[in-house]
């Protein structure tokens, strides 16, 4: 299918993808208030919570977040006193992460505000479309990243 200038709009999944992630993180950034914790924060805290102290590279794992993104994140996390990094034992030059109590109050207090823009996100679709929108989302990103694995 030949896609028009003046299609994008509308058939260009790529742009759509791109202005739903957007509208997203706008309504993420109202409903999170004067926090400032941003969606990708939100989801390595997340998963800090369910690893025992896990490397910065088996956040990127978990989260499917780039390295250098996963640095960056970190590093503002840390600043924030939300997490804690130290040297691991079995190798030096990794860093062990984990939650420090603040950052589990902030977890905590941000998982209303996550649970509001999910739930307003999928008011746009029919109740019984939700689920196999999810799993179509996540069906494109499971294949989409093992093709961009080396």
């Amino acid at each position: 299918m030949k896609l028009e200038a003046t299609d994008l709009k509308t058939t260009s999944a790529i742009h759509l993808l791109h202005r739903a992630g957007q509208c997203a993180d706008e309504l993420f950034a109202t409903n999170i208030g004067t926090s400032d914790l941003t969606p990708r924060q939100f989801a390595v805290l997340r998963a800090l919570e369910e690893t025992d102290e896990p490397s910065q590279a088996v956040l990127v794992e978990k989260t499917g977040i780039d390295r250098s993104t996963m640095a960056d994140i970190i590093r503002r996390l840390v600043s924030r006193s939300l997490v804690s990094r130290r040297r691991t034992r079995r190798d030096a030059r990794m860093y062990a992460v984990r939650l420090t109590d603040k950052g589990k109050l902030v977890l905590r207090s941000s998982e209303p505000a996550v649970l509001a823009t999910d739930d307003r996100i999928l008011s746009a679709l029919a109740p019984a479309q939700r689920d196999q929108f999810l799993k179509s989302l996540g069906r494109i990103i499971d294949l989409l990243g093992q093709q961009q694995k080396p």
